[in-house]
């Protein structure tokens, strides 16, 4: 009875693939959260309509319920012979380093995350150059000169993250306060908006009138917490301004749609090469929005004192610490 279960699951989650491609076709697996999370996954799927609609292609799409669905996932995908087959979140590493080890013929990608074979190509953001600007335009947007921080799960991706916000708000305003709160330890500290909303109104009661959420759909919660309390949120992954007109400051974009373009893209014309694409602010790996929905919260000096940093970044001449490679953030 318990291996009849086990087939039976098995079979359902097979079952989402349909039938086996004719000609290779590009597939993505995305992270837990579903496609439309309105962050992480939403950009990836971003990518995948942008594929579409230019080249006219099919790909095919699985979304995790649960991580432990990753393994089968990609191995579906690339039994049925499908290419290049894309990883999203880096809670998919251990899985791609067992399925790609067995498909040495068949093209992967993931991004966020390094996995170390001759047939994967790996996607990871400089998310420290985003966040510097977050954090210069959140600390001159503050009233109050305390700006917050909620991060998903306590992971070193975040770290960098916030280390770079950090950095950013104090070039702004050397006596800026940051708070900051994580989520949890678990991948699920992405997908739990309403303690991402408990954080942020616990930060805002101790006066924090701009919150960033890096927290994927827990961000959503934050976002809609800010917005109820009268104080800005700020996006990240994709643009997050639309989702409350006029209260959100800015979108800090990690460009995951890029990636998964140039991935689907490369295959395509024949130029996928396997190794690490590093994406920061000069190679349009991390951008901020600016539209009409928060226009009028972006002063002309803000603007240009954002656009002087991104082009400084880009530059080399301003500096954002990355505590990946260069350890505990000092700020």
């Amino acid at each position: 009875m318990i291996r009849f279960k086990i087939l039976f699951s098995a079979a359902l989650v097979a079952a989402a693939f349909g039938a086996a491609a004719a000609q290779a076709e590009p597939a993505i697996v995305y992270s837990v959260g579903g496609k439309f999370d309105g962050s992480f996954n939403e950009s990836a799927f971003g990518g995948v309509t942008r594929f579409q609609e230019e080249t006219g292609s099919t790909v095919r799409e699985f979304a995790l319920e649960r991580d432990s669905q990753s393994l089968q996932a990609l191995r579906n995908f690339a039994s049925r012979g499908n290419a290049p087959v894309v990883a999203i979140g880096f809670n998919q590493a251990n899985a791609l380093s067992q399925v790609a080890p067995d498909f040495p013929e068949t093209d992967f990608a993931i991004v966020d995350m390094v996995v170390d074979q001759p047939n994967v190509r790996s996607y990871v953001f400089k998310e420290h150059e985003g966040a510097y600007i977050g954090g210069l335009l959140a600390a001159m947007a503050s009233k109050s000169g305390t700006v917050g921080f909620v991060g998903g799960m306590d992971i070193p991706i975040i770290q960098r993250f916030l280390c770079g916000y950090k950095q950013g708000a104090l070039a702004a305003d050397p006596d800026v306060q940051v708070l900051f709160n994580m989520t949890g330890d678990t991948p699920a500290a992405f997908a739990n908006p309403v303690r991402g909303g408990e954080l942020a109104t616990g930060q805002i009661k101790r006066g924090a009138d701009v919150i960033i959420q890096a927290a994927g759909g827990t961000g959503l919660g934050v976002l809609q917490a800010a917005a109820d309390a009268g104080v800005l949120g700020m996006g990240t992954d994709s643009n997050q301004n639309g989702l409350h007109p006029g209260k959100v400051l800015t979108s800090i974009r990690k460009r995951v749609d890029n990636a998964v373009f140039d991935s689907f893209q490369s295959a395509a014309n024949g130029t996928f090469e396997p190794g690490i694409q590093v994406l920061g602010l000069a190679e349009g790996g991390m951008d901020w929005v600016l539209d009409d929905n928060n226009r009028e919260l972006i002063t002309a000096e803000m603007q240009a004192a954002a656009d002087a940093a991104v082009q400084g970044i880009s530059a080399g001449t301003i500096k954002v610490h990355d505590v990946v490679t260069e350890g505990a953030c000092p700020f």
